[in-house]
């Protein structure tokens, strides 16, 4: 058990992790409320052109009128959307290489280099908001990637925690939402991104007090520590002393005995033998991994296609009605704030349909595999849900669409998390991580396509586009029905091996059954 002081600081590394991501990973999801303020701060307003005459207002008074201008911000959103996921597989190796303290530093960097440039953004500097986006998404891409290994710590309940982490990124998106509260109370835009940046201080204590200076493994050893801390050299166990580098500290950790608990792809291995363990290459080139990037990517779309063209559709549906759109635009902000409410519930359901082995024939990761085929398939169920609700035409359906978008977003990421890690070997984690998301980035793209596909062709009645998306995501049944399918032929297998092994005497054995007249 570990001691009193131990279990504090995890619990500390918990609860400042959770802080981190509400506050700093998926912030760029929350860019329905942000667009609202830098129309008022007439960010790309040359683009709008009268839609009558040239004394119309409403081309020019931040209102929500300007075919052009939504593009570009439409156009914002899709690249920084795309980046946090394509960013997931260089990040991923990068994690895996070099470990937490330096992925943890570069992501410091970035987010803080991003509010700086937003903070000194204005109308006339508006395209700085492309770069600034983007390296907002590295950097809370790379918080994330940080952060989802703590629930190594937690044993059992570690998909609890991934998931609850997951709900928390998609919390994270509210910090837009209290800038656009915040501004329309009065307060200006730099002072508060500002304030953001100063925010880095607190990142930095935290790498240097609270994270490991590599990876926390798991299972976890019975005497795991990691952070700054001076000890002396114990029996048993080599211990390295904390000491000044470059002005920090360096990370100390012990180099202890592993525990005996077997890792879920322990039976990948031989005796003394780790290489039979999956390649990466075969992990990539799995039907698992094929019919996961095709759940993941479409799913993904569609959640932010919804985002990425929420304003000019509320818009639409409120015939111009400022006051409305933005009601509705804090109604959704608010709603994404409960994400962290919703996401445990899906990690709660894996926990509690995670059952040891009934017998010798099932492995404990198809036990795990097993226990992930409801929630792949709850969270298919809630897209296509969504996506209905996303196709009705009539503004105050719209409060369901949000809550729908709330629970499918929750699950679709902490199931995305939960199932790589149970399903690949953590070796391979981080790239194969890394590397779904940035596969679902490119198919990402075609959000502007589809947003350009709307105003043109289909003069801006999305009916069709919403059917053929409905259709799509129906689809990715294919995947829960796949890990089901594949969990069934793993355990027939194994059976199978387990008989042949009763049933056949060992080289030099006897065989005791007796021996009919036909046999002599």
């Amino acid at each position: 058990m570990a001691p009193l002081n131990m279990k504090g600081k995890r619990y500390l590394t918990f609860a400042t992790g959770l802080f981190e991501c509400i506050s700093f990973t998926g912030v760029i999801f929350g860019w329905a409320s942000l667009i609202f303020v830098l129309k008022k701060e007439e960010y790309f307003s040359d683009l709008c052109v009268p839609l009558h005459n040239s004394s119309d207002p409403g081309a020019r008074n931040g209102t929500m009128d300007c075919d052009r201008q939504d593009e570009r911000f439409t156009l914002i959103f899709t690249l920084a959307s795309c980046t946090i996921s394509f960013v997931a597989f260089p990040s991923g190796l990068l994690f895996d290489h070099f470990g937490t303290m330096v992925t943890h530093v570069l992501a410091i960097f970035l987010h803080t280099t991003a509010t700086l440039i937003i903070a000194f953004s204005t109308a006339a500097s508006a395209a700085l908001l492309f770069p600034a986006l983007c390296l907002m998404a590295v950097g809370g891409r790379c918080f994330f990637m940080t952060n989802f290994q703590v629930g190594n710590l937690f044993g059992n309940k570690r998909s609890t925690v991934i998931t609850l982490y997951n709900g928390a990124f998609s919390t994270s998106s509210g910090v837009f939402l209290l800038v656009k509260v915040l501004y329309e109370a009065g307060f200006s835009l730099r002072p508060m991104f500002l304030f953001i940046s100063c925010l880095s201080c607190l990142h930095i204590l935290r790498t240097c007090l609270l994270l490991p200076r590599t990876h926390i493994p798991y299972p976890l050893p019975e005497e795991y520590s990691y952070g700054i801390q001076v000890q002396r050299p114990e029996s048993g166990n080599l211990v390295t002393e904390a000491i000044p580098v470059f002005g920090f500290f360096r990370i100390s950790e012990k180099k202890i005995r592993r525990s005996k608990s077997r890792h879920p792809w322990a039976e990948f291995r031989a005796e003394g033998n780790e290489e039979e363990i999956p390649s990466f290459r075969s992990c990539i080139f799995s039907k698992l991994f094929l019919t996961h990037m095709l759940w993941l990517s479409i799913m993904q779309l569609r959640l932010n296609l919804f985002i990425g063209t929420l304003n000019p559709m509320l818009s639409l549906l409120a015939s111009g009605d400022s006051r409305q759109v933005s009601r509705f635009t804090n109604a959704f902000a608010f709603t994404l704030l409960c994400g962290i409410f919703c996401a445990p519930w899906n990690g709660l359901i894996m926990d509690r349909h995670k059952r040891p082995p009934s017998d010798s024939t099932v492995s404990q990761r198809l036990a795990d595999m097993k226990s992930a085929v409801l929630s792949l398939t709850i969270t298919v169920t809630q897209s296509i849900l969504f996506s209905i609700s996303a196709a009705i035409p009539v503004l105050k359906v719209q409060y369901l669409t949000f809550i729908l978008q709330l629970v499918n977003s929750s699950f679709l990421y902490g199931s995305h998390t939960a199932f790589t890690a149970i399903t690949f070997p953590p070796r391979h984690f981080g790239k194969v991580y890394g590397l779904l998301l940035a596969l679902a980035a490119i198919v990402n793209l075609l959000q502007y396509p589809c947003f350009i596909l709307v105003k043109g062709p289909l003069h801006g009645d999305p009916l069709y586009l919403n059917i053929g998306l409905i259709v799509l995501v129906t689809l990715t049944y294919v995947h829960p029905i796949n890990v089901y399918l594949h969990c069934r032929r793993e355990t027939q297998q194994r059976g199978t091996v387990k008989h042949y092994r009763v049933e056949v005497p060992g080289l030099g054995e006897t065989d005791d059954q007796p021996v009919s007249g036909n046999d002599i």
